[in-house]
């Protein structure tokens, strides 16, 4: 049996964690788009939360699978650094939205930096226990 280099394992997860962290990103924005023309500005974010959360524990339940736990600290923050980056370039400046940063937003980030790490606990204490 021949097992792949790390390296290429490491390039799969890396694509594999990118492509996610994108597709979720990209779930939130089209999102807001749509309920722009039903909620107020100020509720978008409460709106889409929910949906968010829902879609971001399908991804981490039955769409990652890492080695280590270690592996979905690393996944939280590069999902972070993902939606800062893409919110910043795509509805801060594009938009204009100056006043985008708000509780629902920190509470964005903070999920998307816990959740990863919450799902990997419980899938690895599940594995210690089988």
């Amino acid at each position: 049996m021949e097992t792949q280099p790390m390296e290429t394992n490491k390039g799969k997860i890396f694509l594999n964690t990118a492509f996610w962290g994108f597709m979720l990103w990209l779930f939130g924005y089209i999102l807001g788009i749509i309920f722009f023309a039903f909620v107020p500005k100020d509720m978008i974010g409460w709106f889409v939360s929910p949906l968010g959360i829902i879609f971001m524990l399908w991804v981490l339940l039955k769409k990652i699978k890492r080695e280590e736990f270690m592996c979905y600290f690393g996944l939280g923050l590069i999902w972070v650094a993902m939606a800062v980056v893409l919110d910043y370039v795509f509805l801060v400046k594009l938009f204009k939205s100056a006043d985008y940063y708000k509780l629902d937003v920190y509470l964005y980030y903070t999920l998307t930096f816990i959740l990863p790490i919450a799902v990997g606990w419980f899938k690895f204490k599940q594995i210690k226990k089988a």
